[in-house]
């Protein structure tokens, strides 16, 4: 190679590294990962406005209609069913341009009844030590209450964990399987936002916003959050 070929070759290298970076992000964003923020205190104490969550995508991905390819499949690649007290992301069913996080608690199939805020199933009251009632009893009949239902197939009845402050499956029913998009995994980051901000979707109050993380990261930032596993 002549010397004049050196700085052409590492232009050339790094034009190509950041290309297979910018590949593998974008594959990655598309069918594997996916970044969201918690807008709302649906999810308290288990999550709070202003976490920053990784979502995996792959968890629940489809394995082959091919039996015994299927089993290689289970074998190889880390995929699961769904199960009680996962904590999924979902499209919206009233608005599926919308995506909403909340915690699968009733599955296909099984008899879902709510009774004086005890969950049961099939007849059976469901222990859960991750909800919080913050109201008196009797202040909302309407959550505190819900009628013995079978979850249709292909669907699950997913709830917030801050009871008084969800609306989810006990207002607007059942959520598709079709429409989960993955398992909220890992918190990545923490910022101690203002509970209202996302309400506020003008220019201005976007880019105010993110000013407002630049001025505030060190002090706003819960950073005992970062990379904490959401169970």
């Amino acid at each position: 190679m002549l010397p004049d070929d050196a700085p052409k070759t590492i232009v050339r290298d790094y034009f190509e590294t950041i290309v297979t970076c910018v590949i593998f992000v974008i594959f990655a964003r598309t069918f594997v990962f996916q970044q969201s923020k918690i807008p709302t205190g649906s999810m308290i104490p288990t999550l709070l406005v202003g976490d920053y969550i990784m979502v995996n995508k792959f968890a629940f991905s489809p394995l082959s209609s091919v039996p015994a390819l299927a089993r290689v499949e289970h074998l190889l690649l880390p995929v699961r069913d769904l199960k009680r007290g996962d904590i999924v992301v979902f499209k919206y069913p009233e608005e599926p341009e919308k995506d909403y996080i909340k915690r699968v608690i009733g599955l296909p199939g099984e008899v879902i009844e709510v009774r004086d805020r005890q969950v049961y199933i099939d007849g059976k009251p469901l222990e859960e030590k991750y909800t919080i009632h913050r109201n008196p009893r009797g202040l909302n009949a309407d959550q505190d209450n819900y009628p013995p239902t079978r979850i249709p197939e292909n669907s699950l009845f997913c709830m917030g964990d801050n009871r008084d402050n969800s609306k989810d499956s006990r207002s607007w029913g059942f959520v598709p399987r079709d429409y989960v998009k993955g398992r909220a995994f890992m918190i990545w980051w923490s910022y101690d936002e203002d509970s209202y901000a996302w309400q506020r979707t003008a220019l201005a109050d976007k880019a105010s916003g993110i000013w407002d993380k630049i001025t505030h990261l060190f002090t706003k930032s819960r950073w005992e959050r970062s990379f904490q596993i959401i169970k």
